[in-house]
């Protein structure tokens, strides 16, 4: 796996800090910083996602694959699946991510509670490479509603 990160460079007489990353399917995806008042220099101006919070999709996007790839071979019928994540970061350089929250809401006709719950545990302890690595300086909790549709 590979990925090309690119920064913009600065646009006009202010700086940028935007950046492009291609990744080695060919997708791209646009990272930008948050403004900086004090330092206008080192800001970005808002235009995408910042870094982290790509890293904290990217582990919803890799865990909610898992839970309906999962659900799916059970053979469930599983018709919407979302997970909202919400973090903590610490205080100081580096300011890693030191809890992170994963909310599920599944959506299915006949899935048995157990199923939601062994999806999840299964994503969250061996296949979900993303959430695995986060675990090392975050504490990871997840909860789920199961909504029958």
């Amino acid at each position: 796996m590979e990925c090309t990160v690119s920064w913009t460079g600065n646009t006009g007489t202010r700086s940028a800090m935007g950046f492009v990353a291609e990744t080695g399917t060919g997708h791209v995806l646009m990272m930008d910083g948050a403004p900086d008042s004090a330092k206008p220099e080192n800001g970005g101006q808002n235009l995408a996602a910042r870094p982290m919070e790509t890293l904290l999709a990217g582990t919803g996007g890799c865990t909610a694959y898992d839970v309906v790839l999962i659900l799916k071979r059970g053979r469930h019928k599983v018709e919407r699946c979302s997970v909202k994540l919400t973090s903590e970061r610490a205080e100081k350089d580096p300011k890693v991510f030191t809890k992170i929250h994963m909310h599920f809401t599944v959506a299915g006709k006949g899935i048995p509670t157990a199923a939601v719950e062994r999806a999840i545990a299964l994503s969250h302890d061996t296949y979900c490479s993303a959430s695995v690595m986060l675990a090392k300086t975050a504490e990871i909790t997840t909860s789920f509603d199961l909504i029958e549709a």
